[in-house]
């Protein structure tokens, strides 16, 4: 079968017609080994530099115009300076003898490149426009010769029937300018991709710039071998279109390492803050390296109580509730800072050695895009606290949001990490506790919540050894617990089950569960007791064991209720212990009071408050019967007497224990 000649195509590509970006970079990077091969580049760069340099006045002079090259020439070249001739010369006699067409062009610059192959990428285009400049300079140098022997080496290399084709013009100079300075950003690249300063992922950049470089590169290198070809005249290229291929590779690798720039300066203004990070001066500095640009001048702080910004100074030697946050869903946590922050003002005394007027609440709003829309919710919302926060326009960009995530380690989720006057963080997030125990956990360290937490611990030992074992004790759920009669036991949970699925229960958010005790096994109950009983038999003498004693008689008065009683715990937290009456009235009276939970910082204090009211409209338990226990063994007591009489001393024997009812004498309202 015979092929037209219309059919025919060249064995060889053309570059500008056949082949696309994607495909020209495949092929380079197959000629790419690795970046092993040592070269002098600094020298040489020099060298090159001023080669083209003075070219570049010359072929000003031969066209009568003054030409710019905006590049600095360089006398100080170190004498022992030695390239690799037999390279250069190989490469130059390659450029020298490709014969017209761009598929040859294509070519040349495919095998040069298989040369170079284990030179680094600026390497490469370095060495071939040294190649390039080795005839280049040669064929200008000897054009300004004069005298015999730079005359007959003009005849010898043809220089004047050269200058009769159009040959000379400045696209030449304009094109091996752009080599020189792609040349120049690609070694920038390499110094930057070199420095261990930086991570990859700190300056994702110069991953994109190198896709663009084996592009460059082949382009720089393709456009020497056209310049050199015309040069030689044997062939007339237009440079123009080669150097546009030149210009758009390394427009494109400029954007890339601008933007490497950007993303070294903020890692740069990072790292430098995470130094100083590690042990600011203050709790003013610290803020200042999460907040504020360097050289801020009078860092602001919005004061949320007086709305109007004040000096980041009046924070000077506080302790600081940091809270960080984004601006969905945290309704919640701004209600329950705000309670924190009543607390904290109208309880200032010392506390656990420190004072709570020292403490005070600092808000970072965390989005991912400042627009005109969030910035509104932002302000809608700091027209409700009554704390310090960050300043509008201090947040785009946040100058330590780094080390807000890395350091801080916000995910996304609202914490509130506890700063000292030192500058220290003390509790990195201290939002649970808050949640939890509120203002109890002053001053909000974890240990103040181990402390709380021990508190309730037997408690809640005992709580596990009844049917309750699987009951799940988590801060953001608020538990009942209850017993009783089975008329009574009956209603509530019917209540409680009808308060869970209230709307206003969803809208809160509130976790609501309930635990029968003794429904499953009723042989339970008299088992919690005893173990409740017990814990009264004991000897006691620290502040501590004193309160767990309070608590204890309060919840044996519960147990003379004759139709109940129930508990409300937030997580560990147990913050009522209540009558059966006035528990199921304010269970099942719960529209009246359903507003409150939206509120008031929390479904238990919403419930607490309307508990106390109903307490004291209802009438008071039927007080309980007096028990004289006669002959009970003396290691059973709480507390032993001795004799009053000087002369004897010794330990009295107990005959008998009254218990007297407690009812209308303590009050069912859990002190803590």
């Amino acid at each position: 079968m015979s092929i037209t000649k219309t059919q025919q195509k060249p064995l060889l590509p053309n570059p500008f017609d056949d082949l696309n970006d994607s495909e020209i970079i495949e092929k380079v990077y197959l000629s790419h080994t690795y970046d092993d091969e040592v070269c002098n580049k600094e020298t040489l760069f020099k060298v090159v530099s001023n080669v083209i340099s003075l070219s570049a006045r010359v072929v000003g002079a031969m066209l009568k115009i003054e030409e710019h090259n905006g590049f600095i020439e360089s006398t100080a070249i170190s004498s022992g300076f030695k390239p690799e001739f037999s390279t250069l010369k190989l490469i130059s006699c390659q450029m020298m003898t490709t014969v017209a067409g761009l598929e040859n062009v294509h070519q040349t610059t495919l095998r040069i490149l298989q040369q170079l192959r284990s030179f680094s990428w600026d390497t490469k285009a370095l060495i071939a426009l040294a190649a390039f400049c080795l005839e280049y300079g040669n064929f200008l140098n000897l054009y300004q010769a004069t005298d015999h022997l730079g005359n007959s080496l003009k005849v010898l290399n043809q220089i004047q029937h050269r200058l009769q084709l159009p040959v000379i013009d400045l696209s030449v100079n304009t094109a091996v300018k752009l080599v020189l300075e792609s040349v120049q950003k690609i070694n920038l690249w390499g110094i930057w991709s070199s420095d261990e300063r930086y991570e990859t992922e700190d300056v994702p950049a110069l991953s994109d710039a190198l896709h663009q470089i084996p592009l460059l590169v082949y382009w720089a290198i393709a456009t020497l071998v056209a310049c050199n070809s015309n040069i030689q005249g044997l062939s007339d290229y237009s440079i123009k279109k080669f150097s546009s291929k030149v210009s758009s590779a390394l427009e494109e690798l400029s954007k890339h390492l601008k933007t490497c720039e950007q993303e070294r300066a903020i890692t740069s203004d990072y790292l430098e803050r995470k130094r100083r990070f590690r042990k600011p001066k203050d709790i003013v500095d610290f803020l200042k390296l999460l907040i504020y640009q360097n050289g801020s001048q009078n860092a602001q702080i919005y004061d949320g109580k007086n709305k109007e910004t004040v000096s980041v100074e009046v924070l000077k030697e506080k302790h600081v509730l940091l809270f960080v946050s984004g601006l969905d869903r945290i309704e919640d946590e701004i209600r329950l800072l705000n309670y924190i922050e009543e607390r904290l003002v109208e309880d200032p005394n010392e506390k656990s050695g420190y004072r709570k007027e020292e403490f005070k609440i600092v808000w970072i709003p965390m989005e991912k895009v400042w627009d005109d829309a969030r910035r509104e919710v932002l302000r809608t919302l700091m027209e409700g606290i009554r704390w310090y926060a960050v300043p509008v326009e201090y947040l785009q960009p946040l100058a330590g949001i780094r080390l807000i995530e890395e350091d801080l380690y916000f995910r996304n989720k609202p914490i509130v990490p506890v700063v000292n006057p030192q500058g220290v963080v003390v509790n990195p997030d201290a939002l649970h506790i808050l949640f939890e125990w509120g203002i109890d956990a002053f001053p909000f360290r974890k240990a103040d919540a181990d402390r709380l937490a021990h508190k309730w611990k037997w408690f809640w030992d005992e709580i596990r050894k009844t049917n309750l074992q699987h009951i799940q004790v988590k801060g953001d759920r608020y538990i009942f617990i209850y017993g009783g009669s089975d008329k009574w036991t009956q209603e509530f949970t019917l209540a409680v089950d009808k308060m869970k699925r209230h709307p206003t229960i969803t809208s809160a958010d509130a976790i609501i569960e309930c635990y029968h005790l003794g429904k499953d096994d009723p042989k339970i109950v008299p088992r919690f007791w005893i173990g409740i009983e017990g814990k009264r038999q004991r000897r006691h003498y620290e502040n501590l064991d004193c309160q767990i004693q309070e608590i204890v008689k309060t919840l044996l008065c519960l147990k003379q209720d004759i139709q109940g009683w129930a508990i409300l715990t937030k997580g560990s937290n147990v913050k009522i212990l209540g009558h059966a009456q006035p528990m199921y009235q304010t269970v099942a009276e719960f529209d009246t009071w359903k507003d409150e939970v939206l509120v008031k910082e929390g479904f238990d204090i919403a419930f607490q408050e309307y508990y106390e009211v109903k307490r004291k409209e209802l009438p008071a338990p039927q007080p309980c019967a007096y028990m004289n226990i006669d002959n009970y063994a003396s290691n059973n007591v709480l507390a032993t007497i001795t004799c009053p009489n000087a002369s004897c001393g010794r330990v009295m024997e107990v005959t008998s224990v009254n218990y007297k009812c407690c009812h209308g004498n303590v009050s069912d309202k859990v002190k803590i």
